[in-house]
C-alpha cells in the first residue's frame, strides 16, 4: 500500500471516528434528556390525576376547579388508570392498550414510583395515600412532538455524518498528495540519477524540514557514490596500467629471445630481466591480498596487546632491509613512566605491514641517502606515531588522493612503486579503530601522522 493511500485512510479513519463519537454522542444526550423530561411531564399528569380523581371530595371547590383545569391538558395519546389497594381499577380514561401486571403494581407497592416503556409509550405509576388508603396513579403517554424532533435529529446527523465523511476522503486525498509531492518530486530526482551522471545532486535540500533534511542525506550519499566510483575508476585504470607494464615487458623480452639463437649469456640476462618483472607482479599480487585482508571484519583478526615502540624499531630493522640506504631516527615525546601507557591492541603483522608500507614510502621518495624522522607521542586516550621525510613531497591536489589505490603523482612516475602503499596502511589503520592522514609540500617533504587508541584507559578487546 502506498504512503498516500495509508495517510488518507488513517486521516479519514480518525475524522470518522471522531465525528462518529460526537454524532452518537449528541443523539443519546438529547434522546436521554427528551426521555427524563417527557417522564416529569408524565409524572406531574399522574399526581394532577390523583388530585383530580381522588381529592375531589376533600379540598375546596377552587382548588378542585384548579386541578380540574390541570387535568385536562392532555398529553398525546394519554392514558391513566387509579387502581385501589386490592389491584382493582377504580378509574380509566384515555385510548390506548396499556399493559399493567400485577407484578409492576407489587413493584409499585414497595418502591412508591416506577418507571417504565412500552414501545414508544412511556408510563409513570406512583403510589398515593388518600384517607389511609394506598392508590395506584398510572399515567402513560406517546411524546410524539419530541420523538418526530429526535427522529430529525438522527436524520440530520446521518446525512451530515456521510456528507462529513465524503469531505474527509476527499480533502484526504488532496492534503496526502500536497504533503508527498516533496517526497515525489525527491524520487523522481533520484531515479533520474544514474552511474553517468553522479554529479547531480537533489534541489529540495534548501530548507530545515524532514524533506530537506532527506534530500541532504542523498547528496551526501551522493557524493560518497561519487567519490567511490572515481576510486573505482583510478583503480581499475592504474592496476590494468601497472599489470600490464610488467606482463608487456616479459613477453616483449621472450618474443625477442626466441626470433634467433643465442648464446647462454643472453639467456641468462633475459630470464633475469623477466625474474625482475616476476617479482614485481609478486609483489603487486600480494600487495593487493594484503587490501583484500585488510577490508575483512574486524571481528574475524586476531588482536593481541603490543607496545608501539616495539613495533616501530621492528618496522625500521624491516624497512632498512629493503631500503639499506635510508637512516631512521626515533624519538619520544612524553615519555611515560609507566611502559602499559605505549600499549595498543591490534594484529602486530598488520600493523608491521602498514608501518613498514609508510616507512618505505619516506625513504624511496626522500633521494640517495633520505633520513626519516619518526617520533612517538603519548596522548591521554591515544598513541600518536610521525614518520616525516625531507623529499620531493606532493602537490595539494595529489595529497588529496593518496589513499587512492594505485594512485601515483606525476612527480613519482620514474620511482619505482605500485600506488598501494599508503591506501593499505589507510585500511590497517581504520581496522584498528585509529586515523591516519598526510600533510605534504613540494620539494620540501612529507608527514604522515598516525594515530591509534591506546590500550589502558581506552578499551580491551
Amino acid at each position: 500500500m502506498k504512503i498516500k493511500t495509508r495517510l488518507t485512510l488513517q486521516f479519514t479513519g480518525i475524522f470518522t471516528a471522531i465525528l462518529l463519537f460526537f454524532s452518537i454522542s449528541v443523539y443519546y444526550f438529547s434522546s436521554l434528556y427528551r426521555k427524563n423530561d417527557f417522564y416529569g411531564r408524565i409524572l406531574n399528569r399522574a399526581f394532577a390525576t390523583a388530585h383530580y380523581v381522588l381529592d375531589a371530595d376533600s379540598v375546596s371547590q377552587q382548588q378542585h376547579a384548579l386541578d380540574q383545569r390541570l387535568y385536562f391538558q392532555m398529553l398525546p395519546r394519554e392514558v391513566v388508570k387509579v387502581y385501589d389497594q386490592h389491584h382493582k381499577v377504580v378509574f380509566s380514561e384515555g385510548e390506548g392498550n396499556l399493559n399493567v401486571s400485577s407484578k409492576f403494581l407489587e413493584k409499585l407497592e414497595k418502591e412508591g414510583e416506577v418507571r417504565m416503556e412500552q414501545g414508544d409509550r412511556q408510563m409513570v405509576g406512583i403510589r398515593y395515600l388518600h384517607r389511609n388508603q394506598i392508590f395506584f396513579v398510572l399515567a402513560s403517554s406517546v411524546d410524539l412532538y419530541n420523538l418526530n424532533k429526535l427522529q430529525h435529529l438522527r436524520t440530520l446527523l446521518i446525512t451530515g455524518f456521510v456528507i462529513a465523511l465524503l469531505t474527509v476522503v476527499i480533502a484526504g486525498m488532496a492534503f496526502s498528495r500536497a504533503a508527498l509531492s516533496p517526497f515525489l518530486r525527491v524520487v523522481s530526482e533520484v531515479e533520474n540519477v544514474n552511474a553517468s551522471d553522479l554529479h547531480r545532486r537533489l534541489t529540495q535540500a534548501d530548507g530545515e524540514d524532514e524533506v530537506a533534511h532527506l534530500a541532504k542525506t542523498f547528496n551526501n550519499l551522493l557524493d560518497r557514490l561519487e567519490t567511490a566510483f572515481e576510486a573505482q575508476k583510478t583503480f581499475v585504470s592504474n592496476a590494468s596500467h601497472e599489470l600490464r607494464t610488467p606482463l608487456t615487458a616479459m613477453i616483449g623480452e621472450l618474443q625477442v629471445a626466441l626470433m634467433n639463437k643465442r648464446q647462454p649469456e643472453e639467456y641468462e640476462r633475459v630470464l633475469q630481466s623477466i625474474l625482475e618483472d616476476a617479482k614485481l607482479l609478486a609483489q603487486l599480487s600480494n600487495g593487493l591480498l594484503q587490501m583484500v585482508q585488510a577490508s575483512t571484519d574486524s571481528s574475524k583478526i586476531q588482536m593481541t596487546d603490543l607496545r608501539l615502540d616495539e613495533l616501530v624499531w621492528q618496522a625500521c630493522g624491516e624497512a632498512s632491509k629493503r631500503q639499506p640506504h635510508m637512516k631512521v631516527d626515533v624519538e619520544f615525546l612524553d615519555m611515560p613512566d609507566d611502559e602499559n601507557e605505549l600499549l595498543i591492541r591490534g594484529n602486530e603483522a598488520l600493523l608491521l605491514i602498514a608501518t613498514v608500507n609508510v616507512l618505505e614510502n619516506a625513504a624511496k621518495f626522500s633521494g640517495v641517502s633520505p633520513v626519516i624522522s619518526t617520533t612517538i607521542e603519548v596522548q591521554p586516550l591515544t598513541l600518536v606515531l610521525r614518520i616525516s621525510d625531507r623529499g620531493i613531497g606532493m602537490a595539494p591536489e595529489d595529497v588529496r588522493k593518496v589513499f587512492v589505490p594505485f594512485f601515483r603523482a606525476d612527480n613519482v612516475r620514474d620511482i619505482s612503486g605500485h600506488g598501494i602503499g599508503l591506501p593499505l596502511a589507510e585500511k590497517i589503520i581504520q581496522l584498528h579503530r585509529g586515523s591516519i592522514s598526510v600533510d605534504s609540500q613540494l620539494n620540501k617533504g612529507t608527514e604522515v601522522t598516525i594515530k591509534l587508541p591506546k590500550l589502558y584507559g581506552t578499551y580491551k578487546l
